[in-house]
């Protein structure tokens, strides 16, 4: 189109905008690819700077995709991450039969499929996490209805004061007592174990190690008279609270 200016009477062409002037971003399928094919091309050049710019470009679309099929925020951001691993590792062998989206995307796919289907076997499903709120009316989360069961300060007292009258009594002990005692109690070792140590058979061990708990008993009995043998060990010790759906057990 060409329109006459005032007093010059000159015809000029109306203003377009330059075509070899770079835009702010790809318009078309075709822009993209071309701005896809450069990264590539750096990054397989050595440039590591392009592949955090194809990073930049894919990551929220990836965990779209991700977060579609899972429904999971935090597999979805795993699985995203998980495909910038492997296309890091293998973009070298990216051939561009297809475009750099669609590889990305395939990646994506695959592996959102293989993690969705390994926990569907395992009836993950069918499970709710402990975070997940209680109702659309109650902000709590089923993590506030598990009980506390870590020991109270009286049951941290009760333990630490019975360590302490066990290593007096184990003390007071005569050597090859307190030495089997600390292989069949602390260290766990079997009768056989101890046997072969000790360089006795295993009836010699079994014995031995008897008459070490009795004269254990004896010394506890005699630092504490609440420690008699015919008292009960669960009378010895601070019971913990009941918990949902667990037995009361209690604290040594």
């Amino acid at each position: 189109m060409y329109s006459s200016s005032s007093g010059l009477g000159t015809p000029n062409k109306s203003p377009r905008a330059p075509t070899d002037q770079p835009t702010d971003g790809p318009a078309t399928p075709a822009g993209e690819a071309a701005i896809d094919a450069g990264l590539v091309a750096r990054f397989n050049a050595g440039d590591d700077a392009a592949f955090v710019q194809i990073m930049e470009r894919y990551r929220t679309r990836i965990f779209t995709v991700t977060l579609g099929l899972l429904r999971n925020r935090a597999d979805a951001e795993e699985i995203t991450q998980d495909t910038f691993i492997r296309a890091h590792r293998g973009l070298a062998r990216f051939r561009g039969d297809s475009s750099l989206a669609t590889w990305l995307y395939r990646i994506a796919v695959n592996l959102a499929r293989n993690r969705y289907w390994y926990f569907f076997r395992r009836r993950r499903q069918d499970t709710l996490s402990l975070d997940c709120a209680l109702s659309d009316d109650n902000s709590g989360s089923f993590a506030d209805l598990v009980a506390d069961v870590s020991p109270d300060p009286a049951q941290e007292t009760a333990t630490g004061e019975f360590t302490d009258l066990i290593d007096a009594c184990m003390a007071k002990l005569d050597a090859r007592h307190r030495e089997i005692l600390t292989l069949r109690n602390v260290l766990n070792r079997s009768y056989e174990e101890i046997a072969q140590a000790l360089g006795v058979n295993v009836g010699t061990v079994k014995s031995r190690i008897a008459r070490a708990r009795e004269n254990l008993r004896a010394l506890l009995a005699e630092a504490c008279p609440e420690f008699t043998p015919g008292t009960s060990p669960a009378d010895w010790f601070i019971p913990t609270r009941a918990t949902y759906g667990r037995p009361v057990i209690a604290c040594a």
